[in-house]
């Protein structure tokens, strides 16, 4: 039964083939919900949270993430205005919004009034993909990362997140459960770094993948050692591996603001497919 006059209702498992349907139209844009729908079946207990879809004349035609992350899928302005609308009758339990742009702007002033002050919002970020070899020579000095290299690789997460973040990961005594979110990285083949002898110079990691895409995230060389191209080269090397061993497109998305970033990784031949927006509290 639909829950609003909007046609928003909670997804399971047997509205998968629908959401798949639904994510698959833009599937490198959408991979991070892809993945999440392939790995829990659309099951509250393991979503962590709901998937909510609405519909027009019994067609799903939109849906939206509900977890720790607020994501909107293929949401057209009205969608998105739509979720918001639900999402006002039971308060904010998200940490993030994150998405295509428009549809994220359209959520968040539907919810502003009622969510309170973010601690950071960044409404340009350009979505980058790349389908093809990389421009530049890869650096086979990058490789997966072991157990054995938690030394120096969970330090460089911690660095590299609150950086980027602006808080630390380990606040509020998050310690132990990001460090098992960085060797569950490790055991999945997702985790990548190279090391002048037994310091770690680069890293990046693969957040989600499908048989369609990957997406990267994590992508850190330490303050001493920018400006050398490390990080064009370790990102070419990335896309080497995770083209040929993991999914066919590599994506990511970056701050407009992060010149830096943004040049290494048009050296290495990503594109600008989307545009991102965040909202952090």
């Amino acid at each position: 039964m639909l829950t609003t006059r909007h046609g928003v209702r909670p997804l399971g498992a047997a509205d998968l083939g629908a959401f798949l349907a639904l994510v698959r139209q833009d599937p490198v844009v959408n991979v991070f919900v892809d993945y999440r729908a392939t790995t829990t079946n659309l099951e509250p207990r393991w979503l962590g949270g709901e998937m909510w879809g609405r519909f027009d004349g019994g067609d799903l035609i939109a849906a939206c993430h509900v977890g720790a992350n607020l994501v909107p899928i293929q949401a057209r302005p009205e969608d998105a205005a739509a979720f918001a609308e639900r999402a006002l009758t039971r308060g904010r339990t998200v940490s993030t919004i994150v998405g295509p742009q428009e549809a994220v702007r359209v959520f968040w002033n539907g919810v502003a009034s009622s969510w309170g002050r973010p601690r950071d919002t960044r409404w340009e970020q350009p979505h980058l993909e790349i389908a093809g070899q990389p421009l530049v020579a890869p650096d086979r000095q990058v490789r997966r990362t072991t157990k054995a290299d938690m030394g120096e690789l969970y330090p460089a997460c911690v660095a590299m997140y609150t950086e980027e973040v602006g808080v630390s990961p380990e606040q509020g005594g998050g310690a132990e459960l990001y460090r098992a979110r960085v060797a569950q990285l490790i055991n999945r083949g997702w985790s990548f770094a190279r090391f002048d002898g037994d310091r770690l110079v680069f890293k990046a990691e693969v957040a989600c993948a499908t048989a369609y895409a990957a997406q990267i995230q994590g992508v850190y060389v330490p303050p001493d050692r920018r400006g050398e191209g490390i990080a064009t080269a370790g990102m070419a090397a990335v896309v080497d591996i995770v083209r040929r061993e993991v999914a066919p497109v590599v994506s990511l998305y970056v701050n407009d603001w992060n010149t830096s970033a943004r040049a290494a990784y048009e050296r290495v031949g990503f594109r600008e497919t989307a545009r991102f927006a965040t909202v952090m509290f």
